[in-house]
C-alpha cells in the first residue's frame, strides 16, 4: 500500500532527487550516476534477486482509468530502469493481477522481470488450478516465477500442489505469505517442516514480531525472505510526520524516511527483498535509493530502535 505525500519525503525527493526525477516524462529515468541496486542470492539455486520491488495491493486495483495507467506503467517502467525485478501480486488483488499483465506486456518486460502472484491456501486442488490458471492468463504468461500460498492459517498445510507445478514448469518457485500475526503460530510449522523456496511476511521498524521466530524459522528453512507492509500500512509515515531524520541515518546512507524504514529491513540477515506498494514514480526512486550503498551494522539496527520506540 503507497504511503501518503509525506511532507519530509516530500521535501527531500525535491531537493535530493531533482536530478533523477527531471520532469517524469514518460521514458526510461536514468540511473547511469547511481550505484548499483544490492542483489541477495535465492538460498534455492543462488538466483541473483534485487533487493528491492513493488507490491500491488489497492494501488493496482483500477480499470478504466488512463491517467492511474500511465502513472503506473511509468512506476514499472522506473522499477526497471532502476535495476529492480520482482512484482507482487494476487488473484485477490481485486483488477490488479489483470493490469499487471496489461502493464508488463506493455512495457515488453516479461523477462525483465520476476512475477510472483497467489492463490488462496484454503481452495480445493480444483479451485486453486482454476485460480492458476486464471492468474497466468491475466498475466499473459505461461508461468510465474514465483506463486504463493496466500495467508496460510492451517498448521497441517502442505505443498504438494505447489511442488506439481513447479514440476510442470507452471512457477520456478513455490512460496507461501502471511500478513495476520494471529497465524505466526500455524505458518511458522509449515515453515519448518515443508522448507518452501519463499516466504512472504510482514515486518517493519514498527512491526517487528516476525523477528521473534519467522524471520530466523526462515533462515533455518533455506527460504527467501519478502517483506510485505514495510511501512506498517502508512502508518510509519504518519508517526515521523512532520519530524526530520535523526542525524545518524546519514551514516548508512538515508536521506529520507522511506530509505530509513526500508535500510533497516533490508539490514537484518534474513530478509532477501521487499515490496513496498507505489502508485508514483518518484517513490519507486525514493524506494530503489534504500536499495543502494550502505546498509546499517548490528550497532545500528540497535540505535534505529531505541530511536524510534522512543519517537
Amino acid at each position: 500500500m503507497n504511503p501518503p505525500l509525506d511532507p519530509a519525503r516530500r521535501r527531500v525527493l525535491a531537493a535530493g532527487a531533482a536530478g533523477a526525477l527531471g520532469s517524469l516524462l514518460p521514458t526510461q529515468p536514468s540511473f547511469a550516476a547511481e550505484e548499483a541496486l544490492r542483489t541477495r542470492p535465492i538460498p534455492v539455486g543462488g538466483e541473483a534477486l534485487p533487493i528491492v520491488g513493488i507490491g500491488t495491493a489497492v494501488i493496482f486495483d483500477f480499470e478504466n482509468d488512463a491517467v492511474k495507467y500511465a502513472e503506473r506503467r511509468h512506476v514499472i517502467e522506473t522499477l526497471i530502469a532502476g535495476g529492480g525485478k520482482l512484482i507482487d501480486t494476487a488473484h485477490s488483488y481485486g483488477h490488479a493481477e489483470a493490469r499487471v499483465g496489461e502493464l508488463v506486456a506493455d512495457l515488453g518486460g516479461r523477462e525483465k522481470l520476476f512475477l510472483a502472484t497467489k492463490f488462496s491456501y484454503g481452495a480445493t486442488r480444483e479451485e486453486a488450478t482454476a485460480s492458476m490458471q486464471s492468474s497466468l492468463r491475466r498475466l499473459k504468461t505461461d508461468h510465474v516465477d514465483l506463486m504463493q500460498a496466500w495467508n496460510v492459517a492451517n498448521p497441517d498445510y502442505d505443498l504438494g500442489l505447489l511442488r506439481d507445478w513447479k514440476r510442470q514448469g507452471i512457477c520456478r518457485y513455490i512460496g507461501m505469505t502471511i500478513s495476520q500475526t494471529r497465524s505466526y503460530e500455524a505458518i511458522g510449522r509449515v515453515l519448518a517442516r515443508e522448507k518452501p523456496d519463499f516466504f512472504q511476511v510482514n515486518y517493519s521498524l514498527g512491526d517487528r514480531e516476525a523477528e521473534a521466530s519467522l524471520l530466523p524459522a526462515a533462515q533455518d528453512a533455506g527460504a527467501a525472505v519478502l517483506i510485505n507492509l514495510p511501512f506498517g500500512r502508512n502508518s510509519m509515515f504518519k508517526k515521523a510526520a512532520g519530524k526530520a531524520l535523526p542525524e545518524f541515518a546519514a551514516e548508512f546512507g538515508a536521506t529520507s524516511w522511506a530509505q530509513f524504514f526500508l535500510k533497516f529491513i533490508l539490514s537484518h540477515p534474513a530478509v532477501t527483498t521487499v515490496i513496498p506498494g507505489t502508485d508514483k514514480p518518484e517513490y519507486m526512486i525514493d524506494n530503489l535509493k534504500a536499495g543502494r550503498g550502505t546498509l546499517p551494522d548490528t550497532a545500528m539496527r540497535k540505535r534505529i530502535i531505541q530511536y524510534w520506540d522512543a519517537l
